[in-house]
């Protein structure tokens, strides 16, 4: 995939000279209506604002008008910057920002900009999976492992097959893999209405009645349960940097470890200095490690003690003995190197214990568990890092403590105060070290900087829900925003999101190397510091830097394979996005699994299904002859229909009696594109045949003459593409745009009344109203929330018309007691 910047930004691309002048960076995903908005213009000129404009890409008028706040370019190599704040507007719709020479990418305000990117990092997860691995549909390190350090088995064979792989490398660890699963399964108990159910358990595409997070938490746990398969018994490891040979895909792996074909080393938590080449780690304990196990078995027995009380039982036992094992060897216990001197250096586990205690109370309802939690989490007030803004790599691990989260609900006033209290120490230490910065972050630009972004937001998210407190709101929504692209570069963080949006291609991974697409949903490393960078081995940029004119600041970063210090995805990072996701997404009441359907395109097929309504679509392009015999037959019946026309349509005179009709009915009218372009290849989906920028071009044609009625385009958001044909990056530019995609509930089939005689799939009328009621008797909702589409007209071949059916239609839907509503009823 090509990144696309079109007329947004101006940019003059020199291969050996980048020049950047005057962009406007912002959150491509979007803004929730009551969110901070705030975007960032920076320039390597100077440059004196006064004002930018907020406009309206559908009208193209300027709905708002704010002053700029000068900033501290030269941080990040800029001589000018900017802060845009626009928060005040809450309409939903499409825009863009201009100020200067610069025009922002198009974005939209809606209360589903984050819809489904919750479900979507996943994507990455299954594809990091061991053993069986969905994204290959094959299986890989199914001879794992041989035991190592251990004082009695040694030399032994051990199944821990399954888990996932750390990185873009094969090696598994403890550490990162129990810190997934608790952030998935914390997301899942904080938001459950976000997540939904497409895959099975082995990750194929469909259903098992359980939601995907928990499919995923599950494939994690599983593994555990294998690592820790007896009491005191724990490994932390599997494979270490011997795995570093270049690219392969995990199923071609041959690495050799020197225990035998497949076989790789399976390091047993000794509690001791490990490592068998001259590199050693600095292990202290094994309380580090044995409390993940804990805090995970404990999370998992709570969440699953619905969907498998066995597995329950046993996650709560195991727990138990995690945690007195954790008691009996306090200390860290680091991941283990062999021919490089880098590994996992976690040197705190007063936080780990805080957790793993706190969890445990949650399954045992014990005081003695909560006073547990509070004595360990009083010694660490504030995760390190956040305080001494720096880091050595994972030093202090995980990067955000959610044990405080717990504490500061307390029912204990002063327990509760307290922790709230260390939440925002942590987070006032940001503030104060963003200050100045046109991207108040606060964060150090360590290796897997994004890691400490994600954490951020997710504190600050979490102390703003406990504690009604907004003072730390917009560090809050730079942290967010800043992962979606704004950003020096201008790029999201994450492979995939926003999918029109400017995100890494290029990301050090066997996957990209060998297959030739992105990580998809994976969490880059993020930009480091240039003096880490500059000290780092083994770094080779394979092509020119795309953002070369934005690399003089104090960090840099490069979508580029080479580049494993900020452009590699890791499996931890990207899980420990799930709660950050999932509550933004779920901070629209609407977003819940019952509310609304959207297909796999991101289309919305089906409204409340809930609630006994019916919404009948009707639209039109060259045929049009039933317009008059439709409108009559619900006037009759007091019906309120959608209509959806082309600009032809539209524009045609001999249409304009009909559509004036329609208005004075109080009908919705909307839009259908304007030439009827065909937007996706029939045979492969995801091939887009138009551009960006002539799919513009032709929706906003639609529109003027939409407009040209009187509609106004505040009531006309939603959106039937041409054909009904489409796919995720046109439903996305249609977002953008500040429209709703739509289309037909599937199966209700009555979609085929343009079919003729002589087409293999054609259908008769009586045909159509068969397949409608039988959808209504099989379906366990019934037609609740569907959309039915009837063309207004059809090609002269065909002279049995469905919409001369819409008598009997109406009379059927009503005696079933449906109420046949209008989109103009209906938030987009």
């Amino acid at each position: 995939m090509v990144k696309f910047f079109g007329t947004w930004i101006t940019m003059i691309c020199l291969l050996s000279n980048a020049v950047a002048v005057d962009v406007i960076r912002i959150n491509q995903m979007g803004y929730l209506p009551q969110a901070r908005k705030i975007a960032v213009f920076i320039s390597d000129r100077h440059v004196a604002l006064k004002k930018f404009k907020l406009i309206d890409n559908l009208t193209g008028k300027g709905l708002f008008e704010g002053v700029p706040l000068p900033v501290d370019g030269t941080v990040w190599g800029q001589k000018s910057a900017y802060r845009f704040d626009f928060s005040s507007v809450v309409q939903q719709g499409g825009y863009h920002l201009e100020a200067a020479d610069a025009i922002s990418p198009n974005f939209s305000i809606s209360t589903e900009v984050y819809k489904g990117s919750a479900d979507y990092i996943l994507t990455y997860l299954r594809q990091q999976r061991c053993g069986f691995n969905p994204s290959l549909k094959d299986s890989c390190h199914t001879a794992d492992g041989i035991v190592v350090d251990h004082p009695d088995k040694s030399g032994k064979w051990i199944d821990v097959t399954g888990g996932w792989h750390d990185a873009s490398d094969y090696l598994q660890y403890t550490l990162t893999s129990a810190n997934a699963v608790y952030q998935m399964l914390f997301a899942y108990r904080e938001n459950p209405s976000a997540y939904r159910d497409n895959f099975r358990a082995n990750g194929l595409p469909g259903s098992n009645g359980i939601p995907d997070i928990l499919d995923e938490a599950r494939w994690g746990l599983d593994w555990l349960l294998k690592m820790n398969p007896g009491k005191g018994e724990m490994y932390y490891q599997i494979a270490d940097d011997r795995d570093h040979r270049g690219y392969r895909l995990p199923t071609l792996d041959t690495v050799s470890y020197g225990l035998g074909k497949k076989f790789r080393p399976v390091y047993f938590a000794t509690g001791k200095p490990q490592g068998s080449g001259k590199h050693r780690n600095r292990t202290t304990g094994v309380a580090s490690v044995a409390t993940k196990f804990c805090s995970s078995f404990a999370m998992g027995s709570e969440i699953f003690d619905r969907f498998d009380p066995a597995l329950a039982a046993r996650l709560r036992t195991k727990a138990s003995e995690a945690w007195e094992f954790a008691n009996s060897d306090p200390g860290v216990c680091q991941t283990a190197c062999v021919v490089s001197p880098y590994f996992y250096e976690e040197e705190n586990y007063t936080d780990d214990m805080e957790l793993a205690a706190i969890s445990l109370s949650q399954i045992s309802h014990s005081a003695e568990d909560r006073n547990a939690a509070a004595k360990w989490g009083e010694i660490e007030q504030v995760t390190p890092w956040m305080e001494l803004h720096r880091a050595r790599h994972y030093q202090y691990y995980p990067f955000v403590n959610l044990g405080h989260t717990f504490l500061a609900q307390s029912s204990d006033s002063l327990t509760s105060k307290k922790f709230a209290g260390f939440m925002k120490q942590g987070l006032m230490s940001l503030q104060n070290f963003a200050a100045g910065d046109p991207f108040p972050i606060g964060i150090p630009f360590i290796w897997c900087s994004n890691n400490l972004v994600v954490a951020a937001a997710t504190q600050a998210r979490l102390y703003r829900k406990i504690t009604g407190d907004r003072q730390f709101e917009e560090l809050e929504a730079a942290l967010t925003d800043w992962l979606f692209g704004c950003n020096p570069w201008g790029t999201s963080m994450i492979c995939g999101l926003p999918l029109t949006g400017d995100y890494p291609v290029d990301p050090h991974s066997a996957i990209t190397y060998w297959m030739k697409q992105p990580t998809w949903g994976g969490l880059v490393d993020g930009p480091v510091y240039k003096q880490i960078f500059n000290s780092l081995l083994g770094i080779t940029l394979h092509r020119s830097d795309s953002y070369a004119a934005f690399q003089g600041g104090k960090a840099v970063y490069h979508d580029d394979n080479g580049d494993y210090s900020t452009n590699e995805p890791t499996m931890d990072g990207t899980a420990s996005l799930s709660y950050l996701l999932s509550s933004l997404e779920a901070s629209n009441p609407e977003n819940d699994a019952n509310i609304k359907t959207i297909d796999n395109q991101g289309a919305l097929v089906r409204m409340n299904q809930a609630e006994k309504k019916i919404y009948l679509i009707f639209s039109a392009h060259e045929f049009g002859e039933g317009g008059f015999a439709i409108e009559k037959s619900l006037k009759k019946f007091g019906s309120k229909g959608s209509f959806f026309f082309t600009g032809d349509f539209y524009r045609s005179r001999q249409n304009s009696g009909l559509i004036s009709q329609l208005l004075a009915d109080g009908h919705y009218l909307g839009a259908h594109s304007d030439r009827h372009l065909l937007y996706a290849d029939w045979n492969k989906r995801d091939s887009t045949l138009v551009k960006r920028e002539n799919f513009e071009k032709d929706l906003l044609s639609n529109y003027k003459e939409i407009i040209g009625f009187g509609i106004q385009t505040g009531k006309a958001r939603f959106f039937l593409p041409p054909y009904e044909w489409y796919n995720r990056e046109v439903v996305s530019w249609a977002k953008q745009l500040g429209l709703t995609t739509i289309n037909f509930t599937p199966n209700i089939r009555t979609n085929a009344d343009y079919t003729t005689p002589e087409m293999p799939n054609y259908r008769s009328s009586e045909q159509l109203m068969n397949d409608l009621k039988q959808f209504e008797s099989k379906d366990p909702n019934g037609l609740n929330g569907a959309f039915i589409l009837i063309h207004l007209g059809t090609a002269p071949q065909r002279t049995d018309k469905f919409y001369l059916q819409l008598d009997d239609l109406q009379k059927y839907l009503t005696a079933k007691g449906y109420q046949l509503c209008s989109l103009s009823d209906v938030n987009p």
